[in-house]
C-alpha cells in the first residue's frame, strides 16, 4: 500500500465526525457560513477556485460603491483630507484592520494592488548588489518570482531554487534542501506560506528561524493563506509578508496588503514609505480609496464569522474532497493527506492522455463547475479550494461531474 493511501486510510475514520458537528458551526453537512445569495455568481455555477479569484460578497461591493460614491462628492477634500470624515482617512483605517487580521501593528502594513505588487515592491526596497542571491523555492507562483527576476535582469542578483518535486510532503527533507541552498551571498529566502500547486503548508517558522541564523531575510507569499488559515506574522517570524485582498479575503479585485516588521524596516524600505507610511500619503500618491474600503469591509466580515471557524469548516471541507478525490483509481493525489500540514487546497494528477485544461473546460461548460487546471509546468492535474460559501453537497456534485468525464474520456 503507498504512503498516501495509507495516510488516508488512518485519517478517514475521524472525518465523519467533523460532517457531523452541530448545525449552528455552518460545517460541511450544513449551512454554509456565507449564504449563497449574498454572493453574485451565476445561480448554476458550482465555484470552486477561490484560491485563484474569490466572489466578492454583495455587502463589500456596496460599500465599495457608496465609498466611489462619497468620494466623487468632493473629489480633492475626500481624496486628500486628513479629516476624520474624508474617505481618505477611512481607507487609511484599513491598515488598522489588516494588522489586526495578522497580528501586528498598523505602521507595519502598507498597502497594495495584491500579492504580486506586494513582492514586487518589497523586491523593490531592498539594496541588492551584483552577485547577491535570493533563494526561492520552484514552486512558487509567478507573482512571487518576477520582482526578483527583474532585479536579476536589472542588477545582476541571483535567483536561486530549492527543489520541492510535486506530491514530496517531506518537511523535514524540505527544511534540509533549504539548509543547504542558503551561501554566503544569499540576502533573501522568499517562499509562498502555501504551495498553490499542492496547498502544502510550508514550515514557515523553522526557514524563517534559519534565514534569521545565516543573516538573510525572510519573505513570505501568503495569497493562499490570509482568509483561509489563521495568520499570525509575529508567531512566523518572517521579516515581511504579502497577501491579496481578493482571493480568500473575498475583497475588491486588486488590492492586497503588506506587512513589513519594525525589525526589518532599516534593510525594507518601499518608495511608499519613504515620506509617509500613511495611505494616500505623498510618496504613495492618491490611491485605490473605494477598492481599499471594500477590502476594510471584507476583513469586516472575515471578522464577524471568526477565522477559526473558517479555518476549520475550510479544512472540514477539503478533506471531504481529499477522500473523494483518493477513492477515483484513476488520479493521484498530490496534496498532503489530513493533518497539520494540509490547507483548503486540494489538487491531484490526472493521467496522462487526459488534458487538464480540456478538463477544466469540460467541467465548466458542461457541468457549470469551476475548478484550476494546474500550471503545466508542475504537473497535470486540477486544484480545488472550497471556501466559507461552499458545504457538502458541492463536493459531491464536483466528484458527480469529474467522474462522468473521467468515464468520457475513457470509453
Amino acid at each position: 500500500m503507498d504512503t498516501t493511501r495509507r495516510l488516508f486510510l488512518q485519517s478517514a475514520a475521524a472525518l465523519p465526525a467533523i460532517a457531523a458537528r452541530a448545525p449552528d458551526r455552518g460545517l460541511p453537512g450544513n449551512l454554509p457560513l456565507l449564504a449563497r445569495h449574498e454572493l453574485g455568481l451565476d445561480a448554476d455555477l458550482l465555484y470552486l477556485n477561490t484560491a485563484s479569484a474569490g466572489p466578492t460578497p454583495k455587502r463589500v461591493l456596496a460599500r465599495t460603491i457608496e465609498a466611489w460614491q462619497r468620494l466623487e462628492t468632493e473629489p480633492v477634500y475626500m481624496g486628500y483630507s486628513r479629516n476624520p470624515d474624508s474617505v481618505v482617512t477611512a481607507a487609511d483605517g484599513v491598515r488598522g484592520k489588516a494588522a489586526a487580521l495578522i497580528g501586528c501593528s498598523a505602521d507595519e502594513i502598507l498597502l497594495t494592488h495584491g500579492t504580486t505588487d506586494g513582492i514586487t515592491t518589497l523586491a523593490n526596497s531592498i539594496r541588492l548588489r551584483e552577485g547577491d542571491r535570493v533563494l526561492l523555492t520552484d514552486q512558487e507562483h509567478e507573482g512571487g518570482e518576477v520582482g526578483w527576476q527583474h532585479r536579476q535582469w536589472r542588477d545582476g542578483i541571483v535567483v536561486d531554487r530549492v527543489s520541492i518535486p510535486i506530491g514530496d510532503n517531506d518537511i523535514g527533507a524540505i527544511l534540509a534542501r533549504f539548509a543547504a541552498a542558503i551561501q554566503p551571498r544569499t540576502r533573501v529566502v522568499s517562499f509562498s506560506h502555501i504551495l498553490s500547486p499542492t496547498g502544502l503548508r510550508m514550515p514557515v517558522a523553522e526557514i524563517a528561524a534559519l534565514a534569521r541564523s545565516r543573516g538573510a531575510l525572510c519573505i513570505v507569499d501568503g495569497a493562499q493563506a490570509v482568509g483561509s488559515i489563521a495568520v499570525d506574522v509575529r508567531a512566523l517570524g518572517c521579516d515581511a509578508y504579502a497577501t491579496s485582498g481578493h482571493k480568500w479575503l473575498m475583497g475588491p479585485k486588486g488590492t492586497g496588503f503588506v506587512f513589513i516588521g519594525q525589525a526589518a524596516a532599516a534593510e525594507l524600505r518601499p518608495a511608499p514609505w519613504f515620506v509617509d507610511r500613511a495611505f494616500g500619503a505623498n510618496s504613495a500618491g492618491l490611491g485605490p480609496i473605494p477598492l481599499v474600503i471594500g477590502l476594510g469591509q471584507a476583513i469586516d466580515a472575515i471578522f464577524a464569522i471568526g477565522m477559526a471557524r473558517i479555518e476549520t469548516h475550510n479544512l472540514a471541507l477539503r478533506d471531504l474532497f481529499y477522500m473523494a478525490l483518493a477513492d477515483i483509481p484513476a488520479l493521484r493525489l498530490v496534496s498532503p493527506p489530513p493533518g497539520d500540514l494540509a490547507t483548503p487546497l486540494v489538487a491531484a494528477a490526472l493521467p496522462g492522455n487526459i488534458d487538464s485544461k480540456l478538463m477544466r473546460v469540460r467541467m465548466h461548460d458542461r457541468h457549470r463547475v469551476v475548478i484550476k487546471m494546474a500550471e503545466k509546468r508542475w504537473f497535470n492535474g486540477i486544484r480545488f479550494s472550497p471556501h466559507l460559501f461552499n458545504s457538502e453537497p458541492d463536493v459531491d456534485r464536483a466528484m458527480t461531474a469529474l467522474r462522468a468525464e473521467l468515464r468520457d474520456w475513457s470509453a
